[in-house]
């Protein structure tokens, strides 16, 4: 069985008024005294967000109780330092984004500028175990096109700077501002792939390794394969199906592999155009159908993926609970619905972020 971990960023506001608050180094202190040293969470590029990772899980309900368990926890640490935590990809309020205090913060702040001010957002991140970097680079090259998939079902950021954008994910938009950012071409081998890595680091525009910030890349870290596409998701079980279907997507494209199936050469720019889309209308309008890259409501091509997985997903013992998780969030969209939603039913967008913050803190 394959292991998954996830990585979550979550926004660190004011109680009350719902406006970002720049108070990560607070409350990582006070979540690390709590958990005597041994915490989950780190500090990320903005002081207004923070991070936590799970550990490596084979089982999805032991991954589910572990991200309320840390959501929990930064809901409290947060409350210490006079803050609360919410699962939102980006905040809904304007905000003036301030740069982290560590020495690699104010490099990326000083080579890239706005950019670099302006990347206030909260992503998830899905690590897979991989047996090698060979079988890495297999399954990168074979789930290209199905991670904007990933995307619609996870987006949560409807609004930027106080208004609604008129995408359900406009932290992807935000993201792809990024020189190293969005989706790559097949490599073929794992030596072609570090030879690409190596060739962006030796531009000099890039820091190291870690500014690879490619849609799904191998781990510089860890043994996995680490899908970054999707926004956090407001709803925890979201991110378990996130977890479960990237699981399934590794799986199923390693199997491929193995029985010596080439991976569909999608070219980059037709994917660029997935990816928008997705971002664009979430699971409430079209997407791109990952086999034919032609526009189908967002439901059949939800659906397709899961039949695409369906063998790994068996196998695993999560079919039952992908499917209904699924049908869920078909019926009830996304963060970024539930958010238009809050905001059609409210006083404003202060209302709306004091209930996402209820809803992260469960």
């Amino acid at each position: 069985m394959r292991t998954v971990g996830v990585e979550e960023e979550l926004l660190l506001v004011d109680a009350e008024n719902g406006e970002p608050r720049a108070l990560s180094t607070a409350v990582l202190a006070l979540a690390e005294r709590r958990a005597e040293g041994a915490s989950a969470f780190e500090t990320e590029l903005h002081d207004q967000q923070l991070e936590f990772a799970t550990e490596p899980r084979d089982s999805m309900g032991d991954l589910a109780q572990e991200i309320r368990r840390w959501r929990a926890e930064a809901a409290r640490s947060a409350a210490d330092a006079g803050a609360a935590v919410a699962a939102l990809a980006t905040s809904p309020l304007p905000v003036g984004p301030a740069i982290g205090q560590g020495e690699r913060y104010r490099w990326l702040a000083r080579k890239f500028g706005l950019t670099a001010q302006e990347q206030l957002t909260c992503g998830c991140h899905v690590h897979v175990s991989v047996e090698s970097d060979d079988e890495g680079v297999a399954v990168l090259d074979r789930v290209r096109a199905w991670l904007p998939v990933l995307l619609a079902l996870s987006a949560n950021s409807p609004f930027w700077q106080g208004q609604d954008s008129e995408y359900d994910s406009y932290r992807s938009m935000v993201w792809g501002r990024w020189p190293s950012a969005g989706p790559v071409e097949v490599f073929g081998s794992a030596d072609r792939y570090h030879q690409e890595v190596q060739a962006l680091i030796d531009t000099e525009v890039l820091r190291d390794a870690g500014m690879i910030y490619f849609d799904a890349r191998l781990s510089h870290r860890y043994p996995t394969v680490e899908i970054r596409v999707a926004d956090v998701c407001l709803d925890p079980a979201d991110t378990v199906l996130l977890a479960t279907l990237a699981r399934a997507l590794v799986e199923t494209a390693a199997r491929a592999w193995k029985a010596g199936e080439p991976p569909a050469p999608v070219p980059v720019g037709v994917l660029r155009m997935a990816a928008w889309q997705a971002a664009r209308s979430g699971v409430d309008g079209r997407l791109l159908h990952p086999l034919t890259m032609r526009p189908e409501p967002a439901a059949d091509v939800v659906r397709a993926l899961f039949t695409h997985v369906r063998d790994a997903l068996e196998d695993s013992g999560d079919i039952r609970q992908a499917d209904e998780a699924l049908r869920a969030v078909l019926a009830r969209g996304t963060g970024a619905r539930t958010q238009r939603e809050l905001l059609s039913g409210s006083e404003g967008l202060r209302a709306v972020v004091r209930e996402c913050v209820a809803r992260t803190r469960g």
